[in-house]
């Protein structure tokens, strides 16, 4: 029981620092798998319906992610695979950039 409870702390400490990129980009990763539906995405993410609802419009409206009704899929753009593959590139600097020590 006390594993669980420390999960449920680790999750929310990293939730608690996410930015708008963080959660957009969680969310084209998981449509960048197959058969990405509104719950796999929202668990993935760790966001509630309306969060979901308002980041998929979003990306919707930037042609990121496209949906197919009669699938009731969400997939990812090339336009959402380049936004994924420049702001994982960005992100790796930011770490290695944080790992340099001033001597």
């Amino acid at each position: 029981m006390l594993f669980l409870f420390e999960v449920s702390i680790a999750i929310i400490n990293i939730m608690k620092h996410r930015n708008r990129l963080e959660i957009v980009s969680e969310i084209l990763q998981t449509a960048s798998g197959n058969r990405a539906i509104q719950a796999k995405i929202m668990h993935r993410a760790y966001l509630s319906y309306p969060q979901l609802k308002e980041y998929l419009s979003l990306l919707k409206e930037n042609g990121l992610i496209e949906y197919e009704e009669g699938e009731r899929i969400y997939r990812i753009t090339a336009k959402g695979l380049r936004f994924l593959q420049i702001y994982n590139e960005l992100n790796d600097v930011v770490v290695m950039t944080n790992n340099i020590t001033i001597k």
